[in-house]
């Protein structure tokens, strides 16, 4: 469990935790994730991923997250905050989010992407939600909804749900010019879950990618990128 633990992500990384941190110096890594976190471990598909940054300073991207331009619409720059009250955050945020709720089951990944994208690789301890399963202007229908609701930890009254004990969620899609995971924020506000629990990944696959990070498949196979 960590040190401490704090209910937004903003500053989270400054904290020490004593979970799923190595001896970061010790590591003789020559790139760091930050300056203390060498590389660490999250659980995929019920096996154990290593979380580390590409160490060839000299790799580069290629093929679809090495695009620089994409017809827009549909694919166009999304805004920092997506929604009133939801926080956007960046690498170093998505990093404590998986070693505090995520590690300790109060929190959920969210790849809200298609099941197509899913398979071609996703970011280790993500599930996939996609994004018109949270949306009824997408086509998602009430049981469809209502299933997804739960499996956040949201529970029925009557007509109302009650999201006391519901997960911290991160969503996240294919980048900055993606707008599924928006789309799925959108849907989840609208059902009443509680912003405070929202938190978008606006550098989605390719600022991940960007950063040297692992991508493994639905099965948690390790995949080159």
């Amino acid at each position: 469990m960590p040190t401490y633990r704090k209910t937004r992500l903003t500053g989270l990384f400054l904290i020490t935790t004593c979970l799923g941190m190595l001896s970061f110096h010790a590591t003789g890594l020559e790139v760091m994730i930050t300056p203390k976190i060498g590389e660490f471990m999250v659980t995929h598909a019920s096996k154990e991923i290593l979380i580390r940054r590409e160490q060839d300073t000299g790799a580069m991207l290629e093929f679809n997250f090495a695009r620089t331009a994409r017809p827009c619409p549909p694919f166009c720059a999304q805004p920092m905050r997506v929604a009133q009250g939801v926080e956007t955050i960046g690498e170093v945020e998505l990093i404590a989010f998986m070693q505090s709720e995520l590690a300790d089951h109060t929190g959920l990944l969210i790849d809200a992407r298609t099941p197509d994208w899913h398979a071609r690789g996703t970011i280790p301890g993500s599930i996939n939600i996609p994004y018109n399963r949270l949306n009824p202007k997408q086509g998602a229908d009430e049981i469809t909804i209502e299933e997804t609701l739960e499996l956040f930890g949201g529970i029925k009254k009557s007509r109302d749900w009650d999201f006391t004990q519901a997960k911290s969620l991160v969503l996240w899609c294919n980048g900055p010019w993606c707008g599924q995971s928006p789309t799925a924020i959108e849907g989840l506000i609208a059902q009443g879950y509680p912003r405070e629990k929202i938190y978008y990944y606006r550098g989605g696959m390719q600022l991940w990618q960007i950063f040297g990070l692992p991508v493994v498949s639905p099965d948690g196979t390790l995949l080159d990128e």
